[in-house]
């Protein structure tokens, strides 16, 4: 574990998904807590917050680890997002969610406790109906969270 990704007060899962050990403690708690508020803002569709949650972590690893990787496919899915709802878009939100999905290639199914099987799933169908987005949520540790004032407050913070 880094030093710097250590975090005492970042909460257990709710099951045993990649990135939990054994121990009791999440492998990268900063991690987790970008995934939590990260997916509770996308979820209410802040997509700029949400994308500057896992932005921000993302620079927290190097080049090629899968920490990089799933946190690179969560940007991009937050920016097509982006594109598609505040720009309507969908050629952008097409190139960035065919970019996360090669980012994705490798990383656990149950990543930090995101459902990256739904995340690639719906990925995959949005390049040939983005409006597949409408209505849909990311899970983690199955359930469906959006944000509140501390989601918020939390990516506001990163500027």
């Amino acid at each position: 574990m880094d030093d710097h990704t250590r975090d005492p007060s970042v909460d257990p899962p709710a099951g045993d998904p990649t990135g939990w050990r054994e121990d009791g403690r999440w492998e990268h708690a900063t991690l987790r807590r970008a995934v939590v508020h990260g997916v509770a803002l996308y979820n209410d569709g802040a997509y700029h917050e949400s994308h500057d949650c896992f932005e921000d972590e993302w620079y927290n690893y190097g080049r090629g680890s899968t920490e990089s990787q799933f946190l690179h496919g969560m940007v991009q899915v937050a920016a097509g997002a982006y594109k598609h709802y505040d720009f309507l878009d969908d050629d952008g939100l097409r190139s960035l969610f065919r970019t996360a999905l090669q980012y994705f290639q490798g990383v656990p199914r149950d990543y930090y406790g995101v459902d990256l099987l739904d995340v690639r799933t719906t990925l995959t169908n949005a390049l040939n109906d983005p409006d597949v987005l409408d209505g849909w949520q990311i899970a983690v540790d199955g359930a469906y969270p959006t944000a509140d004032r501390a989601d918020y407050r939390y990516a506001e913070a990163l500027d």
